[in-house]
């Protein structure tokens, strides 16, 4: 049973303004639990049915606060009616950067505002070996419950860093590759050994701030007729071509 300031608190996490102020976010799902217990974050609770504490009670430390729920109380908590093993409140990390490494990349994030979208870049960055994102400040949540829930526990290990992308890019000293639909075919493109790939808005693209720190213009060939990629697909595209054309 889980008590109703218990309740309202977790609830209160659904929405941003809440987050902020107690710096705590909810992870929702057992896949997306079981990674964030092997991760450095600092769990306070889980709240779950009896058959996944009992399934999980190994993993779980005994400084974590453990609440027994139904799942019709677990579906009325979280943001996804289908999520019906656990749910966990966890504290949020410092906002900081992460460094480039010497021979890699990291992603910059031009005001991508669709969680499910950001989600879903961050699992591809993770399936890429990418732990660094800096996002605009207009950029969707990374504690946003979809974004959690779409980067499938990928939010584990990749670091997003929110700032003002012309102060954070004035101050870059690697090559800066951003897409554009008049660049050069990013199938013929002859990447540095390290740099920064730029994602514009899903509609507007990368928008004139940022632009004017680009070094190399690149795009994805159309071969259809499609007006354009979501996001996500074309930043896995980039990326995989990154990775295949790499000096």
């Amino acid at each position: 049973m889980i008590a109703k300031a218990k309740s309202k608190f977790i609830k209160s996490l659904q929405v941003k303004k809440y987050r902020v102020e107690e710096q705590c976010f909810v992870v929702e799902g057992a896949k997306s639990i079981s990674e964030l217990l092997a991760s450095d974050f600092e769990i306070l609770t889980i709240i779950g049915t009896s058959s996944y504490l009992l399934e999980n009670r190994k993993q779980i430390r005994s400084q974590i606060e453990i609440i027994e729920v139904n799942t019709e109380d677990l579906s009325g908590l979280g943001s996804f009616q289908t999520n019906q093993d656990a749910m966990a409140v966890a504290r949020m990390k410092l906002n900081q950067p992460g460094e480039v490494p010497p021979i890699g990349y990291g992603l910059v994030l031009d005001n991508i505002r669709d969680p499910g979208n950001l989600g879903t870049i961050i699992r591809i960055a993770d399936w890429y070996g990418i732990q660094n994102i800096v996002a605009s400040d207009q950029s969707a949540d990374f504690y946003n419950p979809k974004v959690i829930s779409a980067s499938m526990g990928s939010f584990c290990r990749v670091n997003i860093f929110y700032t003002s992308l012309s102060i954070y890019l004035k101050q870059n000293k690697v090559t800066l590759y951003g897409t554009f639909l008049d660049g050069h075919n990013v199938h013929h493109v002859n990447f540095e050994k390290t740099g920064l790939i730029v994602i514009g808005n899903e509609a507007h693209g990368i928008s004139s701030e940022v632009e004017q720190f680009i070094d190399h213009r690149i795009s994805i060939p159309r071969v259809g007729k499609a007006e354009s990629l979501n996001a996500a697909v074309a930043t896995a595209i980039v990326l995989d071509n990154v990775i295949r054309l790499q000096k």
